[in-house]
């Protein structure tokens, strides 16, 4: 199966299957749906900056019929990223919730409950974005998983940042995405930091380290 795979630049027409995978693997590596009842208010959310604003730096693996299985979603400026997320991402989510555009039900309130007192308890592993400007974010079809699409999508997006002599990338994940962080550690990758967070108690029934993954790509 990998070998009728292959990887190129993200497209437009793209946006639909890329989106739907983001919600397909939200809820590691499980649908969106186990935490939030509509996946337009995550996907709009934390995904149309990439695929909208900063298509460039955005490569999607595709089976033989070109339709996407996998796809990294990339950003050479965070802090360009953030900026966005805080002037638009969220002022659009409120005004769209008060509306009535999405279903917001218990799990949605849950959530958003969960990530306040998680910010709030900081447990989220910082990181130096001076050697570290760009970041990534990486999902994989279940269906395809397990034959190095992530591999090869991480290593075209390094060597496109190389290129650009951006002097290093990070990345966040939990623990309990054991097969990822084995997967960046044999990539080169290091653990900036971790820290416990007690998020997703009510889901998995313990508690799991946030961890901050970096490698630097110009010496």
């Amino acid at each position: 199966m990998v070998d009728e795979v292959s990887i190129r630049l993200y497209q437009p027409k793209d946006r639909a299957r890329l989106h739907k995978i983001a919600a397909d693997t939200a809820f590691f590596g499980d649908p969106i749906e186990v935490y939030m009842e509509d996946r337009r208010a995550f996907t709009d959310s934390f995904y149309a900056y990439y695929t909208d604003l900063e298509p460039e730096h955005c490569w999607v693996a595709c089976n033989q019929n070109d339709e996407v299985v996998g796809f990294l979603t990339g950003c050479t400026n965070t802090t360009r990223h953030d900026e966005w997320y805080e002037k638009t991402a969220i002022p659009q989510l409120r005004q769209r919730v008060l509306k009535g555009y999405y279903r917001i039900g218990p799990r949605s309130l849950r959530y958003a409950f969960e990530l306040w007192l998680s910010e709030r308890r900081k447990e989220g592993p910082e990181v130096d974005l001076t050697p570290f400007p760009a970041h990534l974010h990486i999902n994989v079809d279940q269906a395809y998983r397990g034959y190095g699409l992530g591999k090869k999508l991480i290593q075209t997006y390094l060597n496109q940042l190389k290129q650009l002599n951006i002097p290093g990338v990070h990345l966040f994940t939990t623990s309990q995405n054991e097969k990822a962080c084995l997967l960046y550690e044999r990539m080169g990758f290091n653990l900036l930091g971790a820290k416990s967070s007690r998020m997703w108690l009510w889901k998995l029934g313990k508690e799991i380290d946030n961890r901050c993954y970096a490698q630097k790509l110009i010496a």
